[in-house]
């Protein structure tokens, strides 16, 4: 059964985890694949994931995929209960993971029923094709792509991630004005994820609370 956690921004939905898992986080061990992040410059997010996961308990193992050893990421995801993806550039992250073979490796894992959290990029990486995304982020970057934006295909639809969310609310309008006729697109901002259990799609958000005036 696959079984795919797909946010915007997976620290401000973690807490939503451990029901959609069925079973408590504490003591499993999650991969962390920070690739899409490394050529931003602004990367606060990388570190707040890193710290959502922790304190739910689990156990954060870091893959940087285009500088590891095939045999560092072929056994750190092996090794792995959970699959973390996150966010930063999806074209970069696309070439990285074809490049060594962790599309595919990913891919086999998801199918296994190994449990995949992904935020923005790194949900946004499990549909069939990334070019919409070109709004979003900058596909020059990867250009070992040479404009094959195929990617894992294991979701039928796309997500448009930060929908309502600065400073990514633009470049979502445009995906959603050229495409919504085109594609199934599902945009959600900062405060939802979509879970997906096989077949069965659901999408869950966490409301913000309320300040109490003293």
């Amino acid at each position: 059964m696959r079984k795919l956690f797909l946010s915007s921004y997976f620290s401000e939905v973690a807490k939503l985890l451990p029901e959609f898992t069925g079973s408590a986080c504490f003591g499993k061990r999650v991969v962390f694949i920070p690739t899409a992040s490394i050529l931003d410059k602004v990367t606060f997010y990388v570190d707040a994931d890193k710290k959502s996961l922790a304190r739910l308990g689990l156990i954060v193992k870091e893959l940087e995929i285009s500088k590891a050893s095939q045999d560092e990421i072929t056994g750190k995801i092996n090794d792995a209960d959970y699959i973390f993806v996150g966010g930063g550039n999806t074209f970069y992250l696309l070439q990285e993971m074809k490049r060594t073979g962790v599309d595919k490796l990913i891919t086999e894992h998801i199918n296994k029923g190994k449990i995949y959290i992904g935020t923005s990029a790194g949900s946004m990486i499990v549909s069939k094709n990334i070019e919409y995304v070109k709004y979003m982020d900058d596909p020059s970057i990867a250009k070992d792509l040479k404009n094959d934006f195929s990617a894992l295909s294991i979701i039928d639809f796309c997500i448009v991630p930060h929908c309502t969310n600065f400073p990514f609310k633009k470049a979502a309008k445009k995906i959603i004005a050229e495409y919504s006729g085109l594609l199934d697109l599902r945009p959600i901002s900062n405060n939802q994820v979509i879970v997906v259990s096989d077949n069965e799609i659901e999408t869950l958000m966490v409301k913000k609370e309320k300040e109490t005036i003293v």
